[in-house]
């Protein structure tokens, strides 16, 4: 499979910025993002809803995010969208280094109309997923709802992040998935800046993370 070129590329000569690919018999997902960037977004991955979620990261956490993808749509969505969560997380592991400098912790509470979810998450270098969404409906348009929950499963583990995400209120499937979204780039922009107090140290009492 030939992924589409990406626009953002030029951009990510510099800094803390990252591109991965990954390519099985699934699909072919490449992913580029600059951690200090300004929200630019290219999202194509087959998946309309998920490129709409991909849109809110970028404009939310201010990363910019090219994610193209490819893959076997004409079966369903599982391996396409799980396969940019892997991508995804490995692009922002590798951006983040040894991730010297970062505030480390991250937390958000979106409201989206009815909808309210709490995100919270810690760059800790243990990849944990406490899910608590509850989601009334099997899809939203093409797009299975469960899938939301593998997305995220597949970023913590490969970003290795602590990741809880709670559901306060909501019964509109579209506005709760949203809302989470919008929480977790809200989350992961705080977490990811640099903490000008020990931009040069570990965030960690050891040293490491």
């Amino acid at each position: 499979m030939q992924t589409q070129e990406n626009p953002i590329a030029l951009s990510l000569s510099t800094g803390r910025t990252a591109s991965v690919r990954r390519a099985t018999k699934e699909t072919d997902v490449s992913a580029s993002l600059n951690l200090d960037g300004t929200g630019q977004a290219n999202n194509r991955t087959g998946v309309p809803f998920l490129d709409h979620m991909l849109d809110q990261i970028a404009a939310h956490s201010l990363l910019d995010l090219s994610v193209q993808a490819t893959g076997d749509i004409h079966i369903d969505d599982h391996h396409t969208n799980e396969d940019v969560g892997i991508t995804l997380g490995q692009a922002i592991a590798k951006a983040l280094g040894d991730r010297k400098g970062i505030q480390r912790f991250g937390h958000f509470i979106a409201p989206l109309d009815e909808s309210l979810v709490q995100v919270a998450l810690d760059f800790s270098g243990r990849p944990h997923l406490s899910y608590g969404l509850e989601i009334p409906t099997q899809r939203v348009g093409t797009y299975d709802t469960q899938l939301v929950r593998e997305f995220f499963v597949a970023i913590v583990n490969h970003s290795q992040m602590t990741l809880h995400i709670r559901q306060l209120d909501g019964i509109n499937s579209h506005h709760i998935i949203e809302a989470t979204f919008k929480a977790f780039a809200r989350s992961l922009r705080m977490a990811v800046e640099i903490d000008p107090r020990r931009q040069h140290e570990i965030p960690s009492s050891k040293g490491v993370l």
